[in-house]
């Protein structure tokens, strides 16, 4: 119920934009409709019970609106903000700690309109609860919960390591170590078309038909906390084994836009990246990113040696290296991110610690 009357005043807040701008040529922001809410509630037109719910509620629609506006000045497609429909709105935020919701010393949560809800936990709340978000994902509820803690510093340790990401292998390291692909994607196509013909089968609109979208909702659901699962081991095991990790600094939205598209989604290379460097964060190691131009085209000595994709092996006429292609590109990268040359112009990755 609660996320039905977020929707609501989602789409009251789209409308009111919108009609303003059509009828008088007036932009209306955050605050002109945050001073409304009160108003609303005294005449009984706002039901949301908690008040920071709603203000949250109108932080969404002018997040949607900054987008819109900022993808028009850079010539992009717009994407003008949309309604919402009750069953695509899946989550509730409550922004300040303790306004609307508690934690309990049974362990249960209770929140401001719903009453007291059990939790299943999956690691203890380490640090300071900031904000908890109430989501609904293939027919599941969550609460998510920010947290605010210190640093997990790791002890300090010389050793360095370069990354080359890539298909055959997930990723190969500097000193030849290659982690296998999982593709947990290709895997579970099979089992994806299943669902995905059930739901074709069913009429739209009936019962047995949002059963069928649940079900395919969580399939993919499957499949993406499969692969969160793998990033989250992997980028550990690197983080506290090497105290300085280089990466290329890669656009991996423009290479998924060809014929390998299905592939570099599936591997998931910006979320493992960027768990990399949080994770170091926390642990006060570095991470490294350097220009990924012509990294699997050159050799350590310097000479460049051109590859076709298909050229697996390389070989070069100089030096007579003679390795696997990703090995040499991990090597390269780890060069060009001369970490042990702090006079070096590769910029070092600035970030802080947050969990």
């Amino acid at each position: 119920m609660e996320l039905q009357e977020a929707a609501s005043l989602y789409n009251a807040a789209v409308q009111e934009r919108t009609d303003a701008w059509k009828t008088c040529r007036k932009s209306i922001n955050y605050y002109d409709q945050a001073n409304q809410l009160k108003a609303m509630k005294a005449d009984g037109c706002l039901t949301l019970t908690n008040f920071t719910c709603c203000q949250d509620v109108l932080r969404r629609v002018d997040k949607a609106f900054r987008a819109f506006f900022g993808r028009v000045k850079c010539g992009e497609k717009p994407g003008y903000p949309r309604y919402r429909s009750f069953r695509r709105y899946d989550s509730l935020t409550f922004p300040n700690s303790g306004n609307g919701w508690r934690l309990l010393d049974s362990g249960k949560l209770r929140i401001h309109g719903a009453g007291h809800i059990k939790l299943n936990l999956h690691r203890p709340l380490e640090g300071t609860v900031k904000t908890v978000t109430i989501k609904r994902e293939a027919g599941r509820w969550f609460a998510c919960f920010s947290v605010e803690r210190d640093a997990a510093r790791l002890p300090a340790t010389d050793s360095a390591t370069g990354i080359d990401v890539g298909l055959n292998s997930f990723a190969v390291l500097a000193d030849g170590t290659a982690i296998k692909n999982p593709r947990y994607y290709r895997n579970a196509q099979a089992r994806l078309r299943r669902c995905q013909r059930k739901v074709a089968r069913r009429k739209k609109g009936s019962n047995r038909r949002r059963k069928a979208v649940r079900l395919l909702q969580r399939a993919h659901v499957h499949v993406r906390n499969q692969r969160a699962d793998f990033h989250h081991k992997e980028s550990r095991k690197l983080v506290n084994e090497y105290g300085v990790i280089a990466v290329e600094d890669l656009n991996v939205k423009g290479l998924a836009g060809g014929l390998l598209a299905k592939s570099v989604h599936d591997a998931g290379w910006s979320m493992f990246l960027a768990m990399i460097v949080y994770k170091a964060a926390c642990a006060g190691r570095r991470v490294i990113q350097v220009d990924p131009r012509g990294t699997s085209q050159t050799c350590t000595c310097g000479q460049r040696v051109p590859k076709t994709l298909a050229d697996r092996w390389h070989a070069c006429p100089a030096c007579g290296l003679s390795a696997s292609r990703d090995h040499v590109s991990a090597q390269v990268i780890l060069q060009r991110s001369g970490w042990n040359a702090p006079s070096s112009a590769n910029a070092e990755v600035v970030v802080s610690c947050v969990a």
